[in-house]
């Protein structure tokens, strides 16, 4: 059976295998010649690439930053949610210079509630990360399996579903988003009865997946039409295998360079837009830390605490920065056609 030929990030048939010599040759005298496949040259461009490393360094670093946080909070005996407010003035501000900075309290504290905001920063981290993280999985999940559905059926069915794309694709997001959540949120609790933490991070995350997976579906379904007529799918039939084997062990496994690429760039746009629905107080609300909502918070102590303001806004321009040059880099380096 004919191998399969993997894709690119574009969809395009990758580069087949270089050969390159080994610098010593085996006690024959004859030069051994070794192959490096498609996936091994991607990977020698994407370590080769300073921006994929510096970005990659940067994710990492805020995934364990974030991952460390209880053990954090177990380090200085402090809680997110403790409020120390005896170090705060008459007007609710923090004493001392750049907001309360202090050797308990390295960022300072937060005015009006003397939370550190430390603390603060690295939970509220590790909830955009994890809402992120768990809404571009989603969202690929049902992308993946719409589109290579559509890809692969014919007829009523591929209209269908063609037709609950462009059904989907024609909602605002956003303004879906900002009308849903608070829907939701009152038809399952009450005014009486605010919804728990883990309610409202689920609502988020089903809103972000379930009305994002287009883009995945349409490139998914046109990677499938593409590859469903080439000789390895038609040698797959011929020595007959089923419609689950070549879908799964034919067709995807071809498909995954431009699926990973997509997944890449979808996590900073949720960091982006769950912070955005946080700063309007629709997103996590408390006690839950968040980033989005530490700049809505900070809103009325710009001019007199501008390190509140800071601290949550430095800290989401720098990571999605870092998830949108890796995403950018990532796909470079799956394209042999670049030049980087």
């Amino acid at each position: 059976m004919s191998q399969p030929p993997s894709l690119t990030a574009h969809g395009d048939p990758a580069a087949p295998d270089v050969a390159v010599e080994t610098e010593s040759p085996p006690e024959g005298g004859r030069r051994e010649i070794v192959g490096r496949s498609p996936n091994q040259l991607a990977w020698l461009r994407l370590k080769r690439d300073r921006t994929a490393r510096l970005s990659a360094l940067t994710l990492v670093v805020a995934a364990l930053v974030a991952l460390c946080a209880p053990l954090l909070g177990w380090l200085t005996g402090m809680d997110p949610t403790d409020k120390f407010v005896d170090r705060l003035n008459d007007f609710g501000m923090p004493i001392g210079y750049a907001g309360g900075v202090s050797s308990e309290h390295w960022l300072g504290l937060e005015p009006g509630s003397g939370r550190d905001i430390m603390l603060q920063l690295v939970y509220g981290l590790r909830t955009s990360l994890f809402i992120a993280f768990a809404s571009a999985l989603l969202a690929s999940v049902i992308g993946v399996t719409v589109g290579v559905v559509a890809g692969w059926a014919r007829g009523w069915l591929e209209s269908v579903i063609n037709w609950l794309v462009d059904l989907t694709l024609a909602f605002p997001f956003l303004i879906f988003a900002l009308a849903v959540i608070p829907i939701l949120q009152d038809r399952f609790y009450t005014e009486r009865e605010a919804p728990p933490p883990a309610f409202r991070v689920a609502l988020i995350i089903a809103t972000f997946g379930l009305f994002s997976w287009t883009y995945t579906a349409r490139l998914v379904r046109g990677q499938v039409i593409s590859l469903r007529e080439r000789e390895f799918v038609e040698a797959a039939r011929a020595a007959g295998a089923g419609t689950g084997h070549i879908l799964f062990r034919q067709l995807l496994p071809n498909i995954w360079a431009p699926i990973l690429v997509t997944v890449s760039l979808n996590v900073p746009q949720f960091i982006a837009i769950e912070a955005a629905l946080a700063f309007v107080n629709i997103g996590v609300t408390e006690p839950t830390p968040d980033l989005g909502r530490m700049i809505y918070n900070s809103i009325g102590y710009v001019a007199s605490d501008p390190w509140y303001t800071l601290f949550p806004g430095l800290t989401i321009f720098l990571l999605v920065l870092a998830l949108n040059l890796f995403g950018d880099a990532l796909r470079d380096s799956l394209d042999p056609r670049s030049t980087r």
